[in-house]
């Protein structure tokens, strides 16, 4: 079985999905690795580094994807100009694609794979359990995000973090506001205690509260009722217009107090939910930073312009759209490792194999066969539900190559 590592084309990502030490051990397991030339430089691997693991580097990107009986990236296909085809196209029909696929937005994506019969596979639907934690790319690469998040405030702010006591009198500690509780915002708490400020923390889910306090900050009550803030999956749900509003009211006060905010507050598959208002900004101190992880759905602050920083009222908002892409090195280094062990859990005895009564796999597969076959993905797009045997496990032959093509790419990935 053929693996094929293409070099991401998306304008500004510098992540790879192997890096060679994550080649190499799918190599000893049977395996064939094919890497394109050029793919793991910004993330510091050169193509020797990658050749000395096992791996074979190669140039023509149409002959790489064409081969390919599984290729793994860590942005969404797209347009590759150099190639003069979309990436799904250039693959052969029936081979496997993993990767971040944003399936519960791009459906437009979802049909293009289903009608190649790709079968793909998006790691940002692996699913939170104990069994897949190693598989976990989205809390992975939001760890990367909320840590980055604070750097970018405590750089912005015009203050340091810590409390210093020096011959010039005391210097007050910075004040930190995080609001979202997820894998990025415990992180980006995390981050901004180490540096020395003041942390206070905000999510709808109760059951974070501790989680928030075990790192040293404080939990900011708002008297809401949040018992139905979480879903299954552990995600917080959408809120009604009411909730949000109360839920605004109340942050004003504590959005003023601060002199960084980070906000992480997102709802898979869903325009982020607006918290801080553009009345809130106003009222905030001049300096004062907002560093806005949501950018990408809409952002959680009104005035959040995606991949921009903006100036208004005194008031620094910064709207990232892939943090992680910009430590490359280590988003990689996680990244390949859960591409890794979400190889292995697909590949049995060197081939591709679907067991879609296991829950990883059903949880992760979007298209396979020629059929959409995840079932929140098929309501949202309007699709009527698949009968279990159409469903049910599957184990398809490595495909042909398409004559076309032979010879022939965030977060937060989401990031909360």
């Amino acid at each position: 079985m053929k693996i094929a590592v293409p070099k991401e084309i998306l304008p500004g990502e510098q992540r790879v999905a192997l890096i060679p030490e994550s080649c190499g051990k799918l190599i000893k397991a049977g395996l064939e690795v094919v890497v394109e030339t050029g793919a793991g430089l910004a993330s510091g691997h050169d193509d020797e580094a990658y050749r000395k693991a096992g791996a074979t580097v190669e140039s023509d990107v149409r002959k790489l994807y064409g081969e390919a009986d599984l290729l793994v990236k860590a942005a969404k296909p797209a347009h590759h100009e150099s190639a003069g085809a979309h990436e799904a196209d250039l693959l052969k029909e029936g081979a496997a694609l993993v990767t971040f696929l944003d399936p519960l937005i791009d459906f437009d994506l979802v049909r293009k794979l289903a009608e190649r019969k790709i079968t793909a596979v998006s790691m940002e639907l692996v699913p939170r359990i104990t069994r897949a934690q190693s598989m976990d790319a989205l809390s992975s690469m939001a760890n990367i995000a909320g840590y980055k998040a604070v750097l970018i405030a405590a750089s912005t702010i015009p203050r340091m973090c810590p409390m210093m006591m020096t011959a010039a009198g005391t210097i007050a500690p910075a004040r930190f506001f995080v609001i979202g509780a997820g894998v990025a915002g415990l992180q980006a708490i995390a981050t901004a205690k180490r540096l020395g400020a003041i942390v206070s923390g905000y999510d709808v889910r109760p059951a974070v509260k501790e989680q928030v306090e075990s790192l040293g900050a404080k939990f900011v009550e708002m008297g809401l009722d949040t018992s139905a803030a979480e879903d299954k999956g552990g995600y917080a749900k959408e809120q009604s217009e009411d909730f949000i509003r109360k839920q605004r009211e109340m942050m004003a006060r504590v959005v003023a107090e601060n002199d960084a905010v980070v906000t992480t507050a997102a709802i898979p598959g869903k325009k982020s939910p607006v918290l801080i208002t553009a009345d809130m900004v106003r009222g905030m101190k001049p300096g004062s930073v907002i560093v806005d992880l949501a950018a990408e759905r809409g952002g959680n602050c009104e005035l959040t312009r995606c991949d921009e920083t903006v100036e208004e009222h005194g008031v620094t908002i910064v709207g990232p759209s892939n943090l992680p892409s910009s430590i490359p090195v280590h988003a990689s280094q996680m990244y390949a490792r859960n591409i890794q062990t979400l190889v292995n859990h697909f590949v049995k005895d060197g081939s591709w194999t679907l067991d879609m009564e296991d829950e990883i796999t059903a949880g992760c597969v979007v298209t396979t066969g020629g059929e959409v076959v995840h079932p929140r993905i098929r309501e949202l797009m309007e699709l009527p539900q698949l009968d279990p045997p159409q469903q049910s496990a599957e184990k398809p032959e490595p495909a042909a190559a398409d004559p076309a093509t032979e010879g022939a790419s965030p977060a937060e990935g989401g990031q909360n």
